[in-house]
């Protein structure tokens, strides 16, 4: 009956040795998941404006379209380069849009490893219509 005993006790030990571990591992499965979705978003927003200053758009309608495109980013974080301006981009034009996006982690458990937001980097060239 000891023995019996004993064991259940191991397993509980042993389970509260390896707990921390799994949540670790969990947590940053968790952060890596948020991170690659907002990745995809400055993408997708990235191309989602290029596709909007070919056919003509300004430079503030190609900015409004990329903020409106990507609703789970902050807009606040987001660094919008148009190249070239509206003024200097004529047909045959490649339009070159680059997106820098300052990510902060918000998972408590992996946030107190990475202080400083991570830039998430996007870029999409087409050609002017």
């Amino acid at each position: 009956m000891k023995l019996v005993r004993r064991k259940k006790g191991q397993a509980l030990v042993e389970f509260a040795i390896i707990l921390p571990v799994i949540m670790l591992l969990l947590m940053g499965i968790l952060q890596f998941g948020m991170m690659l979705n907002s990745y995809l978003e400055v993408q997708n927003a990235a191309r989602e404006g290029a596709r909007t200053g070919i056919v003509g758009s300004t430079d503030t309608g190609i900015r409004n379209q990329i903020t409106a495109i990507s609703p789970g980013l902050d807009s606040r974080n987001m660094t919008i380069s148009i190249n070239p301006v509206e003024n200097q981009r004529k047909s045959g034009d490649t339009l070159t849009i680059k997106i820098t996006y300052s990510y902060q982690m918000t998972v408590p458990i992996i946030s107190n490893f990475f202080s400083r937001p991570i830039q998430l980097n996007a870029q999409t060239s087409m050609r002017v219509e």
